[in-house]
């Protein structure tokens, strides 16, 4: 591929990515005038978010907002230290959502606020940064897809390699051609997490808010901070953790523009002895048909998971490889990539880390027009994040899960169907159209 080609690839958004379409007197017309943010949740990667913004001389961060007062203070302190005027600090984020000088919100609450969250600030008239994965499951998913539509803002999923450079470089590579068809791509997710035993309850928290349109449950004293993602109600395991980064990165580069529909899973706690309820060790494979493909053939996705082994696995601890019939591609999710041609002769190969930076300057400069496509849109977390909740789906039914991507139904399978959506309380956050 020419060079040249490549540099437009890597200053232009992702494939799969929309157009932005807001008129130009949405946008901010001056480059030099703050965009205005609030900032929902501020506890791990929220702080990060926090501390990055705060940095930043092209933004005002008015708002931090968390349930817990000791994060929120942290996170109000970190704000003023970087240099910038004193943000209001709130634990309800309808408070943020309220002031018509809020322009965007970044969103890094625990994944059962996340499409609730987003859907709230894109009904408020807000541009939305939302983490991954950007949804609970597969029908919250589709309503924060709709929402996008409707209020004709933008909304950017937290998938920080679609900005990053050698991934951008690496995928531009293999949707060229350079391995030939890409028939089967593989993701992996092989670390080691810390078994989820009972913890002391962290202090000055509103439980009531934090639980927000779940159903309510007795507060755990191994729930809160961050183990909230080893359990059905709050979290969607590892593989909506880590995982779905190299989902989204795998089936970027498989050039899938849909769900797939047939999938499977097993998996379990094959290692850790506690309280989680999601699998330690997953491997799932998913079949997509090739659209318009006169022998019927398909693709595959295989993603294994292992969050016991702390071992590099094609020399990379979290990647994932593209199959092709002239060579393999191998990436890694924070490191670089190697292309191997035919003969496994190695043809090209490129370093980096991830680059949280470009990716939330992605997403302001599409606020302000002076970019025209976001690097991950709604439709492409909601296609990653489809998979990590089907594949969860399966390990806990034990089934084949026959999936129409149309209606995002599961079909034949009336106990796994049941799981495309979960249960809400009576809650003012809860989605509207959700059944």
């Amino acid at each position: 591929m020419a060079t040249h080609q490549r540099r437009t690839f890597l200053k232009t958004a992702g494939m799969g990515a929309v157009a932005l379409s807001m008129a130009p007197s949405q946008a901010r017309a001056q480059a030099s005038e703050k965009i205005v943010l609030g900032v929902i949740g501020v506890g791990g990667m929220g702080s990060h978010h926090n501390r990055t913004l705060a940095a930043r001389k092209d933004v005002e961060v008015a708002y931090v907002c968390d349930v817990d007062e000791q994060r929120l203070a942290a996170a109000a302190q970190q704000v003023k230290s970087a240099g910038q005027r004193a943000p209001q600090a709130v634990k309800d984020l309808r408070r943020v959502l309220d002031d018509k000088r809020v322009d965007a919100v970044f969103i890094a609450t625990p994944d059962h606020w996340h499409s609730p969250a987003a859907i709230l600030a894109l009904d408020a008239g807000k541009h939305v940064y939302v983490e991954k994965p950007c949804s609970h499951n597969i029908r919250e998913g589709r309503l924060l897809v709709e929402a996008a539509k409707r209020s004709g803002k933008l909304l950017q999923v937290g998938t920080q390699s679609r900005s990053t450079g050698f991934v951008r470089e690496a995928i531009q590579r293999v949707r060229e051609g350079e391995i030939g068809e890409v028939l089967v791509a593989k993701a992996w997710n092989s670390q080691r997490r810390g078994s989820v035993l009972p913890i002391e309850p962290p202090p000055h928290l509103d439980f009531d808010l934090w639980v927000g349109p779940a159903p309510m449950v007795p507060y755990r004293k191994n729930l809160l901070h961050g183990i909230w993602r080893w359990w059905y109600d709050f979290g969607c395991g590892d593989i909506g953790n880590d995982g779905v980064h190299d989902i989204d990165v795998a089936l970027w580069g498989l050039g899938v523009e849909t769900h797939p529909s047939t999938v499977t899973c097993l998996g379990g706690k094959y290692f850790f002895d506690d309280d989680q309820q999601f699998p330690d060790t997953q491997y799932s494979v998913c079949e997509y048909p090739i659209d318009g493909d006169p022998q019927g053939r398909k693709k595959q996705f295989i993603f294994e998971q292992r969050i016991w082994s702390p071992y590099t696995q094609e020399g990379y601890e979290n990647g994932a490889a593209f199959y092709g019939t002239n060579g393999l591609l191998l990436l890694g999710h924070t490191t670089g990539y190697r292309l191997y041609g035919p003969r496994n002769k190695l043809i090209a190969e490129g370093s980096g880390g991830a680059d949280l930076g470009t990716h939330h300057r992605n997403f302001l400069d599409c606020i302000r027009g002076a970019q025209s496509e976001l690097n991950a849109d709604a439709t492409a977390g909601h296609l990653a994040a489809t998979v990590v909740h089907l594949a969860n789906i399966a390990a806990r039914t034990g089934r084949v899960l026959h999936f129409d991507p149309q209606t995002e139904q599961i079909t034949g399978d009336e106990e796994s169907a049941r799981l495309v959506r979960r249960q809400y309380r009576d809650h003012w956050a809860t989605p509207k159209g959700i059944a």
